[in-house]
C-alpha cells in the first residue's frame, strides 16, 4: 500500500528533526520511505504566536494498515520529544497520515483523507511537488492548490 504523510516541525532544528523522523519511519518493519518533497519554511496556522514551521510530504510504501502507520508515527513523534500541550501548539515534530491508497477512515483516531489537507498550502505545495497531477476519489489536488493562499510558504529549503 502507498501512503502520503505530512511532516512538520518548528522547535529545535526542524530540518534535522524531519530528517530523523524520515529515517525512523524507514526503520519501521513494513515501511519504506520512497521519496520526500523538498522542505518548505511556512507560516504557522491557527495559533500564530510561534516560530515558523518546516514542512514536507513523504511517500511511503507499506504492508501496514493506515492505523498501524499512524501508531508508528505517534511513536516516532514521542521518541523525538513531541509533547501535546494544546491544538496547533509549537512542536518538535508532527507526522500526519494524509492519504492511503484510496482508503477512507473516519474514526476518533484517524480520518482519511486528512480532513484539512485540501485547505492547507503547507501540505498542498509539497504534495504538488511529489504528485503534481494527483486525483483521489474526485478530489483534484492541483485545483485545490489554486484555491489556497500560498503566501504562507516563505521559501523552499531543499531537503
Amino acid at each position: 500500500m502507498d501512503m502520503l504523510l505530512g511532516l512538520g516541525a518548528n522547535l529545535g532544528d526542524p530540518a534535522a528533526t524531519l530528517r530523523a523522523a524520515l529515517a525512523a519511519l524507514d526503520r519501521v518493519p513494513g515501511i519504506c520511505v520512497r521519496r520526500c518533497s523538498s522542505f518548505y519554511r511556512t507560516q504557522p496556522v491557527g495559533y500564530i504566536d510561534q516560530p515558523t514551521f518546516t514542512n514536507a510530504v513523504a511517500e511511503i510504501e507499506t504492508t501496514l494498515s493506515p492505523r498501524a502507520v499512524l501508531g508508528a508515527c505517534l511513536g516516532i513523534e514521542a521518541a523525538l520529544g513531541r509533547e501535546r500541550t494544546f491544538r496547533n501548539a509549537p512542536r518538535v515534530v508532527d507526522i500526519d497520515v494524509l492519504l492511503a491508497d484510496g482508503a477512507e477512515d473516519n474514526t476518533a483516531e484517524l480520518t482519511l483523507p486528512h480532513p484539512r489537507m485540501r485547505e492547507r498550502a503547507f501540505v498542498l505545495v509539497p504534495l504538488s511537488e511529489l504528485c503534481p497531477s494527483l486525483k483521489w476519489h474526485g478530489y483534484d489536488f492541483a485545483e485545490d492548490l489554486k484555491k489556497v493562499d500560498t503566501t504562507q510558504i516563505f521559501e523552499r529549503l531543499g531537503d
